[in-house]
């Protein structure tokens, strides 16, 4: 699942945590969750956590001894009102290639 639109205007990376974070937004991702679905390096993860952090699009629990970060309500699109964008994989895949 995807952000919803209004969300997606922001660094590539940024924009890749919050799509995985929609994806998981039950259950939350660690931040080695987050390196394994975005194809970034640390530095430029936590870097992006933080912007995300300071705007309020995500939010950091700490749970037992594992911190875990979820995307704030207003980032994850209605599952029936389809505000977030609606691609199919070429169409994903187009874009990460800029093809």
């Amino acid at each position: 699942m995807e952000a919803k639109d209004e969300f997606r205007d922001r660094r590539e990376e940024e924009v890749a945590i919050l799509d995985a974070l929609c994806d998981r937004m039950v259950d939350g991702m660690t931040v080695f969750e987050l390196r394994a679905a975005v194809d970034s390096d640390i530095d430029t993860i936590e870097t992006a956590l933080s912007q995300l952090k300071s705007d309020g699009l995500i939010r950091v629990e700490a749970e037992d001894s594992t911190v875990r970060v979820f995307p704030h309500d207003k980032v994850v699109p209605d599952p029936d009102g389809g505000t977030g964008t609606e691609q199919g994989l070429f169409d994903r895949v187009r874009q990460k290639f800029n093809l």
